[in-house]
């Protein structure tokens, strides 16, 4: 991996439209797939960091009662759930784009999170409350951020207009809805069997 490569995710978010259309067609695949691990797992170090170290101000959590493993599914499901859901959908929809397209553009529309939300970690811990406004400002800025460059790479990956990328996104988000409902009842039901059957193999247990 040169350089170049290295670079290349910082060169991506500040030019969306060149950047994601070099990614799908110029860039070494194996790579990009790569650096786009690299820039999750980031994410979830992250996300796991703000959790324990961010300033009390701002921090909605109790450090104590933090699970490290939850805060990196909260990180790591979502993005799968998107990526399954964006290409079920637009299989459907004409669309060009595969599976690790979908997932390489989308953990690389991931970085502004990282770079923004990281330093904030311990700056956090340095402001006043009349401060905090500056910590909301910087986070909501992050999320725009990231939601443009998903909205750019979607369009570009699949090579839809504008208005049908908007469209694939919001029919999106209702897959993923109704991707994680299946999801909690499906454990819902493993958890009843579960149950189910302790009950009976104590009653045998206390019976014989």
């Amino acid at each position: 991996m040169n350089k170049e490569m290295i670079k290349y995710p910082f060169y991506l978010i500040v030019h969306p439209f060149n950047g994601f259309w070099d990614l799908k067609y110029e860039h070494n695949k194996r790579i990009s797939l790569i650096i786009s691990f690299v820039i999750l797992f980031l994410l979830v170090v992250t996300n796991v960091l703000s959790s324990q170290y961010s300033g009390f101000l701002v921090n909605l959590y109790n450090p104590e009662n933090m699970n490290s493993l939850m805060e990196a599914l909260y990180v790591v499901v979502p993005v799968l759930f998107w990526c399954v859901a964006n290409w079920s959908l637009t299989t459907l929809m004409d669309g060009e784009g595969k599976f690790d397209e979908i997932f390489t553009s989308t953990c690389f529309a991931l970085l502004p999170l990282v770079l923004i939300n990281f330093p904030w970690i311990w700056l956090s811990n340095l402001i006043s409350i009349q401060e905090a406004m500056f910590y909301y400002f910087f986070t909501s800025f992050a999320v725009l951020w990231f939601v443009f460059l998903l909205f750019v790479g979607n369009m570009t990956v699949h090579q839809y207009t504008p208005s049908k990328s908007v469209g694939t996104i919001l029919l999106t988000i209702v897959a993923m809805g109704f991707m994680a409902f299946l999801c909690l009842l499906f454990f819902s039901l493993v958890q009843q069997m579960v149950a189910f059957f302790s009950v009976i193999y104590q009653e045998i247990v206390n019976r014989y």
